[in-house]
């Protein structure tokens, strides 16, 4: 079987301009002095050789700077190398900025014409999908308002549903598997799943190692540009993530850590974690008022929440949310922190805790959500749902959510 993506002996170099090199016609011709820096260059991406069949999903990690998107979008058509060559076979669809194409001053309704049409879809084509469009972006009510007044959320789902219903034989998706809430990147996996089972090639760039694992064939791990691993998914990415580790080991020295064990399940993406990871959640510890893990705590309590987390790339305003809810979903405290948090920088670990002074439930069982959120909101970093059981005992009877200290007062 032909592939339908070939890239051989890739190689792409950017200039570095000089420092002292003039930036305006006006600054050349008023120089008093022969400029002597030249330019440098470096290579973005080197050697780098893969293929890809028809219904197979190829993804690309590497850390910030490694070459994942420069490869993409030369994949994609932007731009060109300076080595080697890439063979494209079949109609292109590329998720790589997924609101690029959209004018500010159009529709959601317009837009979906012109974004369809870039697509290689006619004009006819994109009104007969129209309504499984707007449906699978879930903003009906919105989608003759003009999309600059759109959240970001918004945007993305809106491009995503264009982009995933245009039938494309070849899907090149660059980090958009972090849009909206679990229940919506469900369903933008499962459409994933649908166009690979139609015979698309898929080629997956995502900061999620764990998210690569299950929904690759093969992947192509980058490092400085190079392939430093290509092969089945499972095994390139426990050697990234090792790596990585160990990096980050050598970077940054371990949290001091209480010895503590919150009762939590297993993690698993896409089913009770989801997020962008830009920042990670590494460890969370549910406490009572002595620091200590409790078999279960009495209404009325101190709870305390300890979040651990580490940034992978610099962000800004992060916010940290903490949400008690029952097995049914119904929310029964719902907090977060008002100003986010300062600028976290790339490597950087902290610790932050919600301190809950009395936890007035009654008794029955309960889930504590973390999350820590983008600045605007718009999506969330790395949240846990339904990972950390709690249990609550209540030395009354009472019914309802809230038990409220009461003093009974007989008036006769």
């Amino acid at each position: 079987m032909t592939p339908a993506i070939t890239v051989s002996g890739l190689g792409k170099r950017f200039s570095r301009r000089g420092i002292d090199r003039p930036s305006t016609l006006k600054e050349a011709l008023l120089s008093w002095r022969v400029r002597t820096a030249e330019d440098t260059s470096f290579w973005a991406l080197r050697d780098v050789s893969f293929s890809v069949q028809p219904g197979r999903m190829a993804g690309l990690i590497g850390q910030n700077g490694a070459g994942k998107s420069t490869l993409l979008r030369l994949i994609g058509g932007v731009g060109r190398p300076d080595e080697g060559s890439i063979d494209v076979r079949g109609r292109l669809g590329a998720l790589l900025d997924l609101t690029t194409e959209f004018h500010a001053d159009l529709t959601g309704r317009e837009n979906v014409y012109v974004s369809g049409i870039i697509a290689g879809l006619t004009r006819a084509e994109v009104t007969e999908r129209f309504d499984d469009i707007v449906a699978f972006s879930e903003i009906e009510a919105f989608i003759d308002n003009p999309i600059r007044t759109y959240s970001t959320g918004m945007q993305m789902r809106l491009a995503f549903a264009v982009a995933a219903h245009s039938d494309p034989d070849i899907m090149l998706i660059d980090e958009v598997l972090a849009v909206g809430d679990i229940s919506f990147q469900r369903k933008c996996l499962a459409r994933i799943q649908q166009i690979r089972a139609n015979g698309c090639a898929i080629i997956l760039v995502s900061h999620e190692p764990s998210m690569v694992a299950d929904l690759c064939d093969d992947v192509v791990w980058l490092r400085g540009g190079v392939v430093a691993a290509h092969g089945p998914a499972e095994g390139v990415v426990e050697q990234y993530v090792m790596a990585m580790h160990t990096e980050s080991q050598r970077r940054t020295p371990d949290l001091e850590h209480v010895t503590l064990s919150s009762g939590g399940v297993e993690l698993r993406l896409t089913e009770n974690r989801i997020g962008s990871q830009q920042v990670e959640i590494v460890h969370v510890a549910l406490l009572n008022d002595a620091g200590r893990p409790p078999q279960a705590l009495t209404s009325g309590s101190t709870l305390l929440v300890a979040i651990d987390y580490v940034a992978h790339e610099t962000v800004e305003g992060a916010h940290v949310g903490v949400t008690i809810s029952r097995p049914d979903d119904v929310k029964c405290l719902d907090i977060h922190t008002s100003a986010g948090l300062e600028r976290l920088e790339a490597g950087q670990r902290g610790r932050i805790v919600a301190e809950i002074e009395r936890l007035d439930l009654v008794g029955g069982s309960y889930f504590v959500d973390v999350g820590v959120y983008e600045a605007t909101w718009d999506y969330a970093y790395d949240f846990h749902w339904h990972a950390y059981p709690l249990d609550i005992e209540s030395t009354g009877d009472d019914r309802g959510i809230v038990r409220s200290p009461v003093r009974w007062t007989a008036v006769s």
